[in-house]
């Protein structure tokens, strides 16, 4: 199985724009500033060309991993030790009756969503917790991360080739 490293970068992108529309002062932004304690000033004082790329980077190594739970041939592969020349017949027979088999957006999103809900929320909530802080923070940030993940989880596991895109797992 090879890797789509351009739809990881796409993916990787998701953090961005999204936290660019979910943390606008109009849309989300001025409330989940208000619950973190940020003012307009501390915002302006940090340097934001670092923020931006080393986010992406950050980004990219979530996009990699959700590779693992997207992808269920992953599973299969890593039955063999993750190398193909150490498989028996019987892999290449399953690779090629189930190679594509529930790799699409749809497919991607649901195990993302879900990790959102099952992952992301007891994490931000436990650390908010801890922190005092309260449940509008953290369902802003929960919210945040569940839709980001379902995004790039659908790009990741949809677009397994240069040749094209599956919105809904093909039959």
């Amino acid at each position: 199985m090879q890797i789509n490293f351009l739809a990881i970068a796409v993916a990787a992108l998701v953090p961005l724009i999204m936290g660019f529309i979910w943390y606008h002062p109009k849309i989300l932004g001025t409330v989940w500033m208000q619950e973190v304690g940020l003012t307009e000033e501390k915002m302006k004082g940090s340097n934001m060309g670092f923020v931006f790329v080393f986010a992406f980077i950050l980004s990219f190594l979530i996009a990699f991993f959700l590779q693992m739970i997207t992808i269920h041939q992953l599973g299969a592969l890593g039955m063999v030790g993750g190398d193909e020349t150490n498989a028996k017949p019987s892999f290449f027979s399953f690779m090629k009756d189930y190679g594509t088999a529930y790799r699409s957006f749809g497919h991607g999103a649901l195990h993302c969503f879900m990790a959102g809900v099952f992952f992301v929320f007891p994490l931000i909530a436990i650390n908010a917790m801890f922190e005092r802080k309260s449940w509008k923070y953290t369902f802003i940030n929960t919210a945040y991360w569940t839709i980001t993940l379902t995004i790039m989880g659908g790009i990741i596991c949809g677009w397994y080739s240069p040749e094209g895109f599956n919105w809904v797992t093909q039959k």
